[in-house]
């Protein structure tokens, strides 16, 4: 039973490593074509932000660079689309 238990665990980090992988660059570039023209001190924030989530996404780091990115959109007031959760 405990064997089937960890299958099922080892399924679910494999499968959901490459679609965060994915989604990571996409949330980025949200969040830079969101805040556009603005001139505001969000934007920076964001953009600063969304930078942190390039770095991260790029360190093999795909969770934290999720957050990071919602993080972005979230100072930004953004609204973003999610391809997988």
């Amino acid at each position: 039973m405990i064997r089937y238990g960890l299958v099922s665990l080892a399924i679910v980090v494999l499968t959901t490593g490459p679609a965060l992988a994915a989604e990571c660059p996409s949330l980025v570039k949200q969040v830079k074509d969101g805040v556009g023209n603005r001139f505001d001190n969000a934007k920076y924030q964001a953009l600063a932000l969304a930078a942190e989530a390039e770095k991260l996404h790029a360190d093999g780091k795909h969770a934290e660079s999720v957050e990071k990115a919602e993080a972005a959109a979230k100072a930004a007031g953004l609204k973003m689309t999610r391809k997988a959760k």
